[in-house]
């Protein structure tokens, strides 16, 4: 998000895309899943995670939001993101 932000004050002409999940709770699922999180980072991450899905929703804020809900989908999706102008 902060990233998103400072590369639009520059002069680089960048195309902004946010891969979001499903849901918040798919994520805590996903993030769980891995068991490489402590309770500490999971609640970390999730408030992060929560903050860039609102940010995602202010328009402008990006060129495309890919929902990561079926993977050979959201990959269709960012290739041909990627391979348009």
């Amino acid at each position: 998000m902060q990233g998103v932000k400072s590369v639009k004050k520059t002069d680089l002409n960048a195309r902004f895309l946010f891969i979001a999940p499903p849901s918040v709770e798919t994520l805590k699922s996903r993030l769980e899943g891995r068991g490489t999180e402590t309770q500490e980072s999971l609640n970390n991450r999730l408030n992060q995670a929560l903050a860039e899905l609102e940010y995602s929703k202010e328009p402008g804020a990006h060129d495309k939001i890919i929902v990561n809900d079926d993977l050979e989908k959201a990959y269709a999706e960012l290739k041909a993101f990627v391979t348009s102008e």
